[in-house]
């Protein structure tokens, strides 16, 4: 659309454009925008749906091994919700013109990307407590705030996850909370727990603001609200009084408080990890992504199922119009 617009006139809208998100309306599937802001939305919402779908593997592996009834139903729900999360934020990238269709195999080729947390392995039953208590409490902070981002469909279905992950982080806390209060090797299972998940969440807010190539164009366009840095020491002031309540220690020798800048100082990120587990070499990458994609083909006569119902509704109504 911007290639057909002269640029004086391209150059008007784009300035009522930002003077509509300094004035915090919220942007609709039907007005206008440019073109970089809907890629960016696309990108950063398809990432969100895509890590909520893959997310479901590490933890719907537990389901049949869950210790009681009770914590069976409760992670069952918690599966359910995160494929819920994924198709409201599936159907938000939609109101930008890309299809799920397009985004899937976006996914499958390797071109979109999704949460790097999701390619480390759930090792045992403390793992899931790990999970729900750093993962989804990681994941809380960063959405919070998206709640307010300056897209309407993207900002309304924040609302309901923001609530949904809240009780998945109640339920991730509890499980170590539960584990603490057990045995020695029960302590030591959750400790472990952390030792091996506390890095790879705070990897989850991305890297520092000045090495990102889209934190400062998402934060003059409202998409975000808060820089990478300022959510990442958010996450780590509220997880260590969470931490010392119940007995685990954080895994980093260089956290401490500092009583002038009122939060915690913690360790550097190795973010040569990082990079390879979103390049795709992370423990389970491979793994994830197969899967996916096996789940996908094998679910596609469902698909055809109805797109063939839907057609010959289509052909009845317009056999009766007639």
């Amino acid at each position: 659309m911007s290639q057909d617009v002269p640029q004086a006139e391209l150059d008007e809208l784009e300035a009522q454009f930002q003077a509509r998100i300094d004035a915090e309306e919220k942007i609709e599937p039907k007005d206008w925008m440019p073109e970089a802001y809907r890629k960016n939305l696309v990108r950063q919402i398809s990432q969100h749906a895509h890590s909520e779908v893959i997310g479901m593997q590490p933890e719907g592996n537990w389901i049949t091994r869950a210790p009681t009834l009770h914590r069976k139903c409760i992670l069952l729900a918690k599966v359910q919700d995160e494929g819920g999360h994924g198709l409201y934020l599936y159907s938000a990238t939609e109101t930008l013109g890309t299809s799920r269709e397009e985004l899937v195999q976006a996914l499958h080729d390797g071109v979109a990307k999704y949460a790097s947390i999701f390619n480390y392995p759930a090792l045992t039953w403390a793992d899931i407590g790990a999970i729900g208590w750093l993962v989804d409490g990681a994941a809380i902070v960063n959405q919070v705030s998206l709640q307010r981002t300056s897209y309407g469909p993207y900002s309304r279905g924040m609302i309901r996850i923001c609530k949904e992950e809240s009780f998945h982080q109640r339920q991730g806390y509890h499980i170590m909370m539960t584990l603490m209060q057990g045995s020695e090797e029960q302590r030591a299972m959750a400790q472990d727990a952390l030792d091996r998940f506390w890095w790879p969440s705070m990897m989850m807010f991305g890297p520092h603001d000045a090495e990102s190539a889209h934190s400062a164009r998402s934060m003059k366009w409202k998409i975000k609200r808060q820089s990478n840095d300022e959510l990442r020491q958010k996450f780590v002031d509220q997880s260590v009084a969470q931490a010392e309540e119940i007995g685990l220690k954080i895994p980093d020798p260089e956290l401490k408080w500092n009583e002038e800048r009122g939060h915690y100082d913690f360790g550097e990120i190795d973010w040569e990890e990082f990079s390879r587990v979103v390049s795709g070499n992370g423990p389970c990458n491979r793994q994830r992504l197969q899967h996916h994609i096996r789940v996908h083909e094998e679910g596609q006569w469902v698909r055809d199922a109805i797109a063939a119902h839907e057609e010959k509704k289509r052909q009845r109504a317009g056999k009766a119009a007639a």
